[in-house]
C-alpha cells in the first residue's frame, strides 16, 4: 500500500530515500553516528548494516558477534581516529566494535563496502571493517536497549530480565560493571541519557519510567514517573540548552507570564519524552528545587542521598493520533520537533506553539504552551509496524540548508526510509528549526 498523507496539516512527509540494499529480516533501531553522515540499523539476522546518508547505499555489514537478533546499537560519542559501536542482543550480551577512521570522508565512500574508488583493495583490508572488539554479559535475557553517556564514559544496558546495567570503561576494551539497578517489575524496553548531565532514564513493562544518579560512589533511582497505563515503550530527552536557543528569538515580545514560564523551563532542564502502548505520548519536566545552593550545607554524606531526589510532572499529553501502540518517539535536537510512529504503521510530527489567550494551564504548573500535530503519513512501511523512528542531519546532495534534518524511520519490513519534511506551500521557518514556538 502507498503511504498517504493527510492535507489538513501544515506540513508533509514526502519520501526521500530507502537505505538500499534493505535487510532481508526485520529491522529494529536506526541510530545516526555523532559526526559522521552514517546510520548503524539493528537487524533480526544478528547483523548490524551501516549506511551512506550521502549516498542512501550500504557501507559495512556487521556479522559474527552475536547468536541472535541485534534489538539495539548505540555509537559512542566524542571519540577520535575511530568509530565505536555498541550492539545490545536477544542473545544477552552487549558488544563493542571498533573501527580505524583515519580521517577519511564517508561522503567519498560509494556502495563498495566502503573503500574508496581506486584504493588497493588487499592494503589495509582489516583496518577498513568493523572488528568485534569484546562482549558484555551479565544479563539473564535478551537485551532491549543500550545508551552511551554523553561523555561516552558510561554505557547503559536494559533486559527482559527486569534490569538495568551500567558499564563504566576503563581502558580500551575493559569494561567495568558499576550498577545492577532492578527497580523496574517488568521489561525493561528502554534506557537514554539526560544531555547534560549523568542522569539515566528507563522505560518499562510494568508502565513506568524511572531515573537514576549517582551518589557517594552508589547508583539509586531518584524518581520514578507513573501517568502512563500499559507498557512503555520509549523514553528520550530534549536537547541541552533549547529552551534558551530556541525561544530567544522574539522574547522581547512576550508578555510577564511567558518570559517567566522559559526562565522556569531554563531552571528545569531538558525535559522528557515518552511513548506506550496506550497510545499516548507525553512531555515530562523536571520541578526546579528552589534556592538550592548545592555544596554549601556541610551535611555528612550519610544523609545527602535524599537531596538528589528529584520531581517530575506531566507537563503535555501530546495529541493522540495513533490507534495502536507507539513504541518510539524522538525529540530533534535542533528544531525542537517531535516525531512518533509504532504499531499502527504511522508517523506523526508535532510542533510545540503559544497556547491562544486567554492561557489555560494544562495542570498546576501553569504550562502555557501547547503541542499540534503538523504532518501525518499513513501506512508509511505498507502494512508493517514502524519499530523505531529517529531525526538525523541531512547530508546527501539535495540538502537544502545548514542543519535540515530528516527523518528515518526502521520497520519490520527491514527497510530503513528517509522522509523529508515540507510545508504544504513551500518550506516553512519552523522546518528550518528558527522557532520551536510560535
Amino acid at each position: 500500500m502507498a503511504a498517504t498523507n493527510e492535507t489538513k496539516y501544515s506540513h508533509l512527509l514526502q519520501p526521500l530515500a530507502t537505505l538500499s540494499p534493505p535487510s532481508n529480516s526485520r529491522t529494529w533501531q536506526t541510530a545516526p553516528h555523532p559526526s559522521q553522515p552514517i546510520v548503524a540499523t539493528a537487524c533480526s539476522d544478528r547483523s548490524v548494516r551501516v549506511y551512506s546518508l550521502t549516498s542512501f547505499t550500504l557501507l559495512h555489514s556487521i556479522t559474527g558477534g552475536h547468536k541472535r537478533s541485534v534489538r539495539s546499537v548505540g555509537w559512542k560519542p566524542g571519540v577520535r581516529g575511530q568509530s565505536v559501536l555498541a550492539t545490545g542482543s536477544f542473545d544477552a550480551s552487549a558488544g563493542i566494535w571498533r573501527r580505524r577512521d583515519d580521517g577519511e570522508d564517508p561522503q567519498d565512500f560509494t556502495n563498495h563496502g566502503g573503500r574508496r574508488d581506486g584504493e588497493d583493495e588487499e592494503e589495509d583490508d582489516d583496518d577498513d571493517e568493523y572488528q568485534f572488539a569484546c562482549i558484555l554479559d551479565g544479563h539473564e535475557s535478551e537485551i532491549k536497549s543500550l545508551a552511551w553517556s554523553p561523555s561516552g564514559q558510561y554505557l547503559a544496558t536494559c533486559s527482559r530480565d527486569k534490569s538495568v546495567w551500567i558499564w563504566e570503561e576503563l581502558e580500551d576494551d575493559n569494561f567495568e560493571t558499576v550498577a545492577v539497578l532492578q527497580e523496574h517489575d517488568g521489561d525493561v524496553k528502554c534506557v537514554n541519557w539526560h544531555p547534560e548531565e549523568d542522569l539515566l532514564v528507563s522505560a518499562s513493562y510494568d508502565d513506568t519510567v524511572r531515573l537514576y544518579k549517582e551518589d557517594s560512589d552508589d547508583w539509586m533511582q531518584v524518581a520514578s514517573i507513573d501517568g502512563h497505563k500499559m507498557t512503555v515503550w520509549w523514553a528520550e530527552f530534549e536537547g541541552s540548552g533549547m529552551s534558551s536557543k530556541d525561544w530567544r528569538k522574539g522574547r522581547e515580545g512576550l508578555d510577564e507570564r511567558q518570559r517567566n514560564y522559559i526562565e522556569e523551563l531554563e531552571r528545569s532542564g531538558p525535559r522528557l519524552a515518552t511513548c506506550s502502548d496506550d497510545c499516548t505520548a507525553r512531555i515530562w519536566r523536571r520541578k526546579p528545587r528552589e534556592g538550592q545552593n548545592s555544596g554549601s550545607s556541610g551535611m555528612p554524606s550519610i544523609i545527602r542521598s535524599t537531596a538528589i531526589d528529584e520531581e517530575w510532572f506531566e507537563e503535555s499529553v501530546l495529541p493522540q493520533q495513533h490507534t495502536r501502540a507507539i513504541y518510539s518517539v524522538s525529540w530533534s535536537q535542533t528544531s525542537g520537533l517531535l516525531v512518533s510512529a509504532g504499531s499502527d504503521g504511522k508517523i506523526v510530527v508535532y510542533k510545540e506553539r503559544w497556547k491562544s489567550a486567554p492561557f489555560q494551564a494544562h495542570n498546576e504548573h501553569g504550562t502555557l504552551a501547547e503541542w499540534v500535530v503538523i504532518a501525518e503519513l499513513w501506512e508509511a512501511h505498507g502494512v508493517f509496524e514502524i519499530n523505531h523512528v529517529t531525526w538525523a542531519p541531512r547530508k546527501d546532495k539535495g540538502v537544502r540548508w545548514e542543519g535540515e534534518e530528516v527523518i528515518l524511520s526502521t520497520g519490520d519490513d527491514g527497510e530503513v526510509k528517509v522522509w523529508e519534511l515540507n510545508e504544504q506551500s513551500g518550506v516553512s521557518a519552523v522546518a528550518k528549526g528558527d522557532e520551536m514556538v510560535a
